[in-house]
């Protein structure tokens, strides 16, 4: 039921959880207020893993996957990530552009035949956020920038926003105006903008 749900939604929160092994993500749905509500899986990635993959599972038990998004080449920095349903059939993917992302991060996205690209909103803050993490702070203390991301597709319109919150920790609201990238894709983006952003 969770993953129809994804497919078909317009807004969800990602928040990470500290763990000391693992980075762990919930998805949860949004209230009427703005607030996170029901959860709707709860993703996790192992740290410093040969090759990049990220389970989306129903519940905190971790028994039952229902998607996910693993890189097809082992330690690649412009590796490409498929996203799979719960299968192991491909529903999508995405790509960081490196050249684009010396000034501001961009990725690329695909999915049911929409083609999407994904900048950092505000150069501005790009930029502050880069000098922030080359300082010996920075990797002490979590970055105090709260970056937004915006999705496009070729006609420019917006199919996907993450927006981050003010919070200790990383919580991310994301937007799907109309729900025509499907959500489950839209939240393995979400993670890996978190997971992978400083790769």
């Amino acid at each position: 039921m969770t993953a129809e749900i994804l497919q078909g939604i317009e807004r969800f929160t990602v928040t990470q959880k500290l763990t000391l092994l693992v980075n762990r993500y919930e998805i949860r749905s949004v209230t009427g207020d703005g607030q996170s509500g029901l959860l709707l899986a709860v993703a996790q990635q192992k740290r410093a893993a040969f090759k990049e993959q990220v389970t989306f599972y129903q519940d905190e038990s971790r028994i039952m996957p229902i998607f996910s998004f693993k890189a097809r080449q082992r330690l690649d920095l412009g590796a490409t990530y498929d996203v799979l349903d719960a299968s192991g059939q491909p529903i999508g993917s995405f790509r960081k552009d490196f050249a684009k992302s010396l000034l501001r991060s961009t990725w690329h996205l695909e999915a049911s035949g929409l083609k999407l690209t994904g900048s950092e909103r505000n150069v501005g803050v790009a930029i502050g956020r880069r000098i922030w993490e080359a300082t010996p702070i920075g990797d002490a203390v979590p970055s105090p920038f709260r970056f937004h991301f915006d999705f496009v597709d070729a006609n420019g319109e917006v199919l996907m926003i993450s927006e981050r919150g003010k919070s200790l920790r990383d919580r991310y609201l994301i937007t799907l105006p109309g729900a025509r990238l499907d959500g489950r894709v839209a939240a393995a983006m979400a993670v890996a903008l978190d997971a992978l952003q400083s790769r």
